[in-house]
């Protein structure tokens, strides 16, 4: 019983949340599979979401031109040529983020 706790208070709390939604369910479902992520979206089988719309969070538009979850734009093309890279820096004494008093 104290097993299924998670899972009913996550129940309660999606149920909640629709109740109170302004909006139609079916957007307040969207809206809430899309705040667990684009990849989410991508396995439901929703598309973009563009800004204003149930399901646009800020956190899923990387780029910022109002549409959320693009998943057809084209990869970056990465450069052929060898990367340099710095060498790791030394360590010192003394350099601690905490130090006891």
């Amino acid at each position: 019983m104290v097993l299924a706790l998670p899972l009913t208070t996550g129940i309660i709390a999606v149920g909640t949340y629709i109740r109170v939604n302004n909006g139609d369910r079916e957007n307040a479902l969207v809206h809430l599979v899309a705040l667990a992520g684009c990849d989410a979206v991508q396995a439901i089988g929703f598309n973009t979401f563009n800004e204003g719309e149930p399901g646009y969070h800020k956190r899923n538009d990387p780029d910022g031109d109002g549409i959320a979850c693009e998943f057809n734009k084209a990869e970056p093309v990465l450069s052929t040529e060898p990367s340099r890279t710095e060498a790791p820096k030394q360590r010192m004494v003394g350099n601690a983020k905490f130090v006891r008093p």
